[in-house]
């Protein structure tokens, strides 16, 4: 497989951090940004997953944001504890910028190219959880304003309603279509490519106070 080719970042800073219209502080180009460019490493303390459920677990809010980023099965940066301006890139359901992991080092990357103003982006994935209150696309709202917004951070856009248990006896001539396919072999789901994304948090410490 071929390697990616990164442009690397050179001469006057790419962003800015000030008050975004989606929430909180953003980051805004300070010039045109090339697709392809590495725009900053995601920084902060990196902790095993446990850590950061034990240091959040007790924080609560009705509007939750999260500082931090699953790197792997193992490791969770949390940005609220040493981080840099990454942390203030807003989610969006129509991003300009993209996440990549290289030897358990996150980068932020523009995804296209983007012009000087414009706020940068990615999608942050937020996985459900089984324990989800049942407000929880409320909580973790998206305010990204897009066209194809899907209404929420989360991913998948909404959990899938249980099947039903019960199902109509399908007719002989059906069973043996059926019979037939298996036979081929056919697939019947496809694994989704999915990003590095973020762990959610119901943090309310300093760092969130000042995003806010």
């Amino acid at each position: 497989m071929a390697m990616k080719k990164v442009r690397p970042v050179r001469g006057a800073p790419l962003f800015e951090v000030r008050k975004s219209a989606v929430h909180g502080l953003g980051a805004f180009a300070l010039r045109r940004i090339r697709k392809g460019t590495r725009l900053i490493e995601y920084l902060g303390d990196r902790v095993s997953h446990e850590e950061a459920d034990r240091r959040y677990e007790d924080r609560v809010c009705e509007e939750s944001h999260t500082f931090l980023f699953i790197v792997d099965a193992r490791t969770v940066i949390d940005a609220g504890v040493g981080g840099n301006d990454a942390r203030f890139i807003n989610h969006s359901c129509n991003p300009n910028c993209e996440t990549t992991i290289e030897r358990k080092r996150v980068f932020i990357e523009a995804a296209r190219t983007i012009q000087p103003g414009e706020e940068l982006s990615y999608d942050y994935q937020l996985g459900r959880s089984e324990d989800d209150p049942p407000n929880v696309d409320e909580i973790y709202a998206c305010r990204c304003g897009h066209d194809n917004c899907r209404g929420t951070m989360l991913w998948p856009p909404k959990k899938p309603a249980p099947r039903a248990k019960a199902r109509k006896r399908p007719s002989k001539s059906a069973r043996s279509d059926t019979r037939a396919k298996k036979k081929r072999g056919t697939a019947t789901a496809k694994k989704r490519n999915s990003a590095p994304t973020r762990k959610r948090s119901t943090r309310r410490g300093s760092g969130e106070a000042r995003r806010r």
